[in-house]
């Protein structure tokens, strides 16, 4: 039963689906700011490539070779200086240190974790506002098309015929269209059974 239970709840929650219409929504939201961004790289665009162009690929090339070998000549140092400077007792600080950092990371996950669960509800109570919205402009626009039709003139009826058709054939065709109800007869009360003499 509690699995039965679990499913009923998952399967009308409407969380999830509020997070969708959020999420969709935020979307939305961002999508707007893309044409000024692409208005932007567009002004900015030529100066780039003129940049690009002006470089000299093998002056980049160096550059880039010198920063790789400063910076493995600057590693090799300090894992020299550390583990030559390790002992018995540094390796056991950093067992502890280690040990310290894995209970940190627990923590830290389950920080992020509580954090996701807010911003997922952050976003899902976000959606449900926007359905909320939806609904409501819906609802306005229905409300709007219902005036405009009330408000067109209604076609007038058709002349009434100068004779009058008889009340007996209408009722008769009231009476085809409505079945008759039949009522239940009354009930009869339950005959009684009366103990049967005794002998004495």
């Amino acid at each position: 039963m509690a699995i039965t239970d679990d499913l009923r709840k998952t399967l009308t929650d409407p969380t999830p689906l509020y997070f969708a219409a959020g999420t969709a929504d935020l979307a939305v939201q961002q999508a707007r700011k893309v044409p000024a961004l692409i208005e932007q790289l567009r002004a900015e665009a030529p100066e780039r490539i003129d940049a690009v162009r002006n470089t000299d690929p093998k002056a980049v090339q160096e550059k880039v070779t010198t920063q790789a070998k400063e910076a493995q000549a600057t590693v090799q140092a300090k894992v020299t200086e550390v583990f030559g400077s390790l002992d018995a007792a540094d390796l056991k600080k950093l067992g502890e240190s280690a040990q310290d950092l894995a209970l940190r990371s627990v923590g830290v996950a389950a920080e992020y974790a509580i954090k996701a669960r807010e911003t997922y509800e952050k976003v899902a109570e976000h959606g449900e506002q926007t359905v909320r919205t939806w609904r409501g402009e819906t609802a306005e626009e229905i409300v709007e098309i219902a005036t405009v039709v009330e408000a067109e003139p209604k076609p007038k009826a058709a002349p009434a015929a100068t004779k009058a058709a008889p009340a007996a054939p209408v009722e008769s065709a009231e009476a085809k269209a409505a079945p008759a109800k039949k009522t239940p007869a009354p009930r009869k009360p339950a005959a009684r059974k009366t103990p049967p003499p005794t002998g004495k």
